[in-house]
């Protein structure tokens, strides 16, 4: 049995929520370079430019890319063969994020569903623990923005809409949120399971190494599908027009009840904020 103090666990935390608050990752930047390449519209490229030039400011400056720096969602696999010592692991995470507020100059974006009163430190994450086999523990910070994030939607599809209506239903999010989810786009779908299922399995689709293709051929055959169909809506960077709406699809599924097809469609923004490490 391997024991990791939380506090490790919260270090990791702060740190990875301060690098990709204005960090843009390797992948990110090839995929919005070779976008720039191939978009058409003019009005697209100075947007793409645009994007790229803030994103080396960020980078340069060691300021946020952008004024939304996201709620903090925390995707954490735990080995089996770890136990945790030190106290709450929630507060671990809550402290980590809390630090990386403060001295990453992030804005705290977290309030009251009700009253609207901010919680003034970017606290409470979104939490989502899984247990794995190992000694090891893989932590994944997702910035996740408001705008992208209201653009997103669940629908429990029929059996009988089957792959063509997850395909149109994804196509159609992307065309509806239009420039309010700042595109060029990235949009993990999460299909099958139940209603919080598809939503967990769309948002895990979004951390996944950008581009890379789901392993399982037909998966990865709609993933190509669908990004074809949601560039061909014309969108464009910043809803300004053009052949680049997305930069990448990622599906995931779940088998399902036999009288249900739950899909969720998580758009995500160019800057596509997220991190990983192993502990």
């Amino acid at each position: 049995m391997r024991e990791i103090d939380v506090g490790e666990i919260g270090d990791a935390v702060a740190r990875l929520a301060g690098e990709v608050a204005y960090r843009l990752g390797d992948a990110e930047k090839t995929a919005l370079e070779g976008a720039r390449g191939r978009e058409e519209s003019e009005p697209g490229r100075v947007a793409l430019e645009e994007i790229t030039e803030n994103a080396v400011c960020a980078a340069k400056g060691v300021r946020p890319i952008c004024q939304d720096t996201g709620l903090g969602v925390v995707f954490m696999d735990i080995g089996q063969d770890v136990h945790l010592t030190g106290g709450s692991l929630e507060d671990a995470v809550s402290d980590g994020l809390r630090r990386a507020v403060k001295e990453s100059f992030l804005r705290a974006s977290v309030c009251d569903s009700f009253t609207r009163a901010n919680t003034g430190d970017g606290v409470p994450a979104i939490l989502h623990t899984r247990i794995v086999t190992g000694d090891k523990i893989k932590v994944i910070f997702d910035a996740k923005g408001g705008g992208s994030e209201n653009c997103s939607r669940l629908s429990m599809l029929t059996p009988a809409d089957g792959r063509e209506g997850v395909k149109a239903f994804a196509v159609e999010t992307v065309e509806k949120a239009g420039a309010k989810s700042c595109p060029p786009l990235v949009v993990g779908i999460g299909v099958g399971g139940n209603f919080e299922t598809c939503a967990l399995l769309a948002k895990r689709a979004l951390v996944r190494d950008l581009g890379e293709p789901n392993s399982d051929q037909g998966l990865a055959s709609l993933e190509k599908e669908i990004l074809e169909a949601a560039n061909a809506t014309g969108v464009g960077p910043s809803g300004l027009g053009g052949r680049v709406t997305v930069l990448a699809v990622h599906v995931e599924a779940a088998p399902c009840h036999i009288a249900s097809l739950p899909v969720a469609v998580n758009l995500d923004c160019h800057a596509h904020r997220h991190g990983e490490v192993v502990l």
